[in-house]
């Protein structure tokens, strides 16, 4: 059987908080983290949910023991890459299985008038940095142009793509969150 308490209390520990501190942070008292933690009491299934939060962890890895399984480092051999002929493209995705993340991060490299697909506004916000060459990002019509060792940043709740009209291929590290791409 799991003893809750004692893993709050070292998750607390890890993340270098004190019992104060966690319960500000959860508006909580000092004193229910205290009786939490020394097992005089238990949490609300939704109080248990927001203290994982706060303390970078899930349910699933609260009881679940280690995760030592969940991989962290990704080799090339990971990666998922897929070639758009029409729009002259090539996507990697270099993060498997991305979906059930808080974020997905792609490479994409874009050929001479070449561009991204279009994607219509979605919920979420959006993160790019060009690793070679220049792009125009279009947001809602507007064109920003973004160079080598540049980055874009954009709340994603208008219709956004990336152009390449430069003479070279472009290459960026572009991350959505929520996973879209």
């Amino acid at each position: 059987m799991v003893d809750i308490g004692k893993k709050i209390r070292a998750l607390r520990l890890e993340n270098d908080l004190t019992q104060d501190e966690l319960a500000s942070r959860l508006e909580l008292t000092k004193g229910y983290i205290s009786q939490l933690e020394n097992n005089l009491t238990s949490p609300s299934i939704q109080t248990l949910f927001s203290i994982l939060e706060v303390l970078g962890t899930n349910v699933q890895e609260f009881f679940g023991g280690e995760s030592s399984d969940v991989p962290v480092v990704f080799k090339k051999d990971d990666f998922y890459e897929k070639d758009d002929h029409e729009l002259r493209h090539k996507i990697s995705w270099i993060v498997p299985n991305a979906q059930r993340y808080q974020m997905e991060p792609i490479i994409i490299i874009i050929e001479p008038g070449g561009q991204s697909v279009i994607d219509d506004p979605h919920a979420g916000e959006e993160f790019g940095y060009v690793l070679e060459g220049q792009i125009t990002v279009v947001l809602n019509k507007k064109r920003y142009i973004v160079k080598k060792g540049e980055t874009f940043y954009y709340a994603a709740n208008k219709e956004h793509y990336l152009i390449n009209n430069g003479s070279l291929p472009a290459k960026i590290l572009w991350v959505s969150t929520p996973p879209m791409f």
